[in-house]
């Protein structure tokens, strides 16, 4: 098969997070991570139960209007 090409001009606007709860998912033993964006705190906290077994869970805080309500980056934009 042909390999595509991209087509279009790519995305010059920065990705930004939705509003909502994340705590980050690191497989134990590996550098990467997910995020994972919940609507409430208790969902987070099903969340985090529910991946603890397997996986190293770290909560991230809460975004709001672009900007971390608390955890460790209180106060800062949000950026990926």
């Amino acid at each position: 098969m042909a390999e595509q090409k991209q087509k279009g001009r790519p995305a010059t606007k920065p990705v930004a997070l939705k509003e909502g709860y994340y705590i980050e998912l690191r497989t134990k033993g590996s550098s990467s991570a997910i995020k994972l964006r919940r609507n409430s705190m208790a969902e987070i906290e099903f969340a985090t139960k529910q991946y603890e077994k397997s996986k190293i869970v770290n909560y991230l805080g809460q975004v709001k209007d672009g900007k971390w309500i608390d955890g460790k980056n209180k106060g800062k934009k949000t950026s990926t």
